[in-house]
Order: C-alpha cells, then sequence, then structure tokens
C-alpha cells in the first residue's frame, strides 16, 4: 500500500473547505473568548447527569475550517503508522492519489462539523490531547443561517462534546480500547492485496442485481476484508453507543437549560437528513456515523425505559460489557445478558 500523501490531502482540503465571511472577523474573536464558559458550565451539568468524572478542565478553543483538518491529519498520521512498510517499495503516485482522496473527504467535512473532542486523537509528538474545538465559521454559519441565540446554540455544542469528554475521561478503559480497535482495523489491512479485487466483484455483483455496491459503511467497508468488517462491527456498536448516549445526554440536559431546543435540535436532524449530500454520505461512509445517532438513541432510551437509566452503567464496566451491533438494535438481549 502506498503511503498517504499528508501534504497532497492538506492542499485538497483546502479547496474543498471554502470560506465563509464571519471567520476571522471580531465575531468568531469573540466566541473564542466565550468558549471556555460554555464548556465549564457544560462540563458541570453532564457530570451531574450522567454520574461520570470530567476530571480538570480541557483546552478549549475556536478554530478554522483548516486547523481542523490539519488537527485531523496530525492524528491520521500517527494512527496509520502501521501501514508505512519499510520492506515495500511506496508509489509516489498513488501516494498522492490516496492523498487527494482523503483531502476531499476532511475538506467536505470541514464545513459541516460543529465541534469536536480531542482526547481520542493521538498528537503528533505521541502524547494525548484534551480539548474541546469549535469550528467557529461553521457555528457562526449555522446560527446566522436559522437565527439561533447563539448562547444557546453555543452552549448546545458544548454538551454534546462534554457529554464526550464524559465518556473517555470518566471511564478508565474507553480510550484505550477505542485505539486498539483502531489499531486492529489498520492491522488487519496491512498487507491485503486482495481489497481491489473483493471491491471489483461487488461492483460487477452490483451492477448484475441493479442493487448497491456500498452499504452505510461506503468505500471503508466496501473495501474492507473479512477481519475488518468484524472489527467494523465493533467499532459501529461502540460508536451508535457513545453517539447515542451523547445525543441523550445534551437534548435531556437542554430540554431544562434552553427554551429554543426543539428548533434547534429540529434544524440539525434535516440536516443530518438532507437528501442533497445523501450521495457522497453514503460513498465515504457517513451514512453509518448518522445512524449511530439513531440507532444509539434508540438503544439508550429502551434500556432507561426496560430498566433505569443508571442500568446503562453497565455498559462502562468493561468492554465485555459493551453492546455488540446486534444489541444495539435489540436492547432487551443486551440486558439479558449483562444482568444474567
Amino acid at each position: 500500500m502506498s503511503s498517504i500523501d499528508w501534504d497532497t490531502a492538506v492542499s485538497v482540503a483546502g479547496r474543498f473547505s471554502g470560506t465563509h465571511p464571519l471567520a476571522d472577523t471580531y465575531h468568531e474573536r469573540r466566541f473564542a473568548i466565550d468558549a471556555p464558559e460554555y464548556v465549564a458550565r457544560a462540563s458541570e451539568l453532564v457530570a451531574a447527569e450522567t454520574g461520570l468524572a470530567l476530571p480538570g478542565a480541557p483546552t478549549v478553543g475556536v478554530i478554522s475550517r483548516s486547523q481542523w483538518v490539519e488537527t485531523n491529519v496530525e492524528a491520521f498520521t500517527t494512527l496509520l503508522a502501521p501501514l508505512r512498510r519499510s520492506d515495500e517499495k511506496s508509489s509516489a503516485f498513488g501516494g498522492k492519489v490516496m492523498g487527494a482522496e482523503l483531502g476531499a473527504v476532511l475538506g467536505f467535512l470541514s464545513k459541516r462539523v460543529l465541534g469536536q473532542y480531542e482526547l481520542v486523537l493521538p498528537t503528533g509528538d505521541g502524547g494525548v490531547g484534551d480539548s474541546v474545538f469549535f469550528v467557529g465559521a461553521n457555528v457562526l454559519a449555522m446560527e446566522r443561517a436559522h437565527q439561533f441565540r447563539p448562547s444557546h446554540f453555543r452552549f448546545w455544542v458544548a454538551l454534546h462534546e462534554s457529554a464526550h469528554r464524559a465518556q473517555f475521561t470518566g471511564i478508565p478503559w474507553m480510550r484505550d480500547y477505542f485505539l486498539s480497535l483502531v489499531d486492529e482495523l489498520v492491522s488487519t489491512g496491512t498487507g491485503d492485496r486482495g481489497r481491489m479485487a473483493r471491491f471489483a466483484t461487488r461492483l460487477a455483483d452490483a451492477r448484475e442485481s441493479g442493487g448497491d455496491p456500498f452499504d452505510e459503511t461506503g468505500l471503508l467497508g466496501a473495501l474492507a476484508s473479512p477481519e475488518q468488517r468484524t472489527v467494523i462491527d465493533r467499532v459501529q456498536a461502540l460508536m451508535s453507543l457513545l453517539e447515542g448516549h451523547g445525543h441523550v445526554v445534551m437534548d435531556r440536559i437542554g430540554a431544562r437549560e434552553l427554551p429554543d431546543l426543539d428548533r434547534m435540535s429540529g434544524v440539525l436532524t434535516a440536516r443530518r437528513q438532507n437528501v442533497k449530500n445523501a450521495a457522497l454520505m453514503r460513498l465515504i461512509g457517513m451514512e453509518m456515523k448518522l445512524n449511530q445517532y439513531d440507532l444509539g438513541a434508540k438503544f439508550i432510551n429502551a434500556v432507561e425505559s426496560e430498566a433505569s437509566w443508571d442500568a446503562l452503567a453497565m455498559a462502562w464496566e468493561s468492554p465485555e460489557a459493551l453492546p455488540t451491533l446486534a444489541e444495539i438494535e435489540d436492547p432487551t438481549a443486551w440486558l439479558a445478558r449483562v444482568t444474567s
């Protein structure tokens, strides 16, 4: 496999990211001043709601789309390091193609991401970040387009990122487990020379049957080996749980704190379901991410209904207690297993 040309990725992402008239204005600078207060308030409420500790205070910042791309490229460089095999000749052209493909995806996503929590991303020097970032231009654009009250919308976004911070700081084993899945996903793909043949077969079968060659995992799933598909299922189950939990927590607190929650929530739900971007979302595998909100939230609500909110704590006891992908869709089965 060719090494990804990361400079090409950053360059191409910049062409797709675009600009926004409010970026790098006093509106964004004022947002940066207020952002730590939103996160501090959100952290306190999330800790009380979830029972999970949020130790210390994270670094809080308002960043540009290009900074978001650069941060994620830095993390990918570290996460994908096992793919660089010293005994394998690397094609410079192939690396540029892969860099351009990744850059296009990151550039597209950089226009949609509102916030990001970074403990799960390794830093280039081998360290661990503990940061909550808002992508300023995107938050400001949403506020202006839909006339959201800035203090309410920014606090609501802070709730979501603080919920993720609670998951990765309040559950001692969570970060290491997540990164172990990434390592396993990468290592099972190293040296896999059959992926393009599998993909070609999948395309041919789809043409013959008139079906769709992609499922919700997009290109990632289409190129994955059987071993990788197993890991992808575990990743999807974990992220469904975490995204669903975070979504329920932010909405539950928001319902008490924000009188305009329903309108903000409705706009973001419609944004996720926008058919204009559906084909691209399906291609790059983001449909899996979007479905995680719904599947995970349904699982959380069903567990609370059948048992209690406190019963969710059983999922945080160990990796073995996490629901499988099948159990995400069958909460009763998960409850039966962990209480037997």
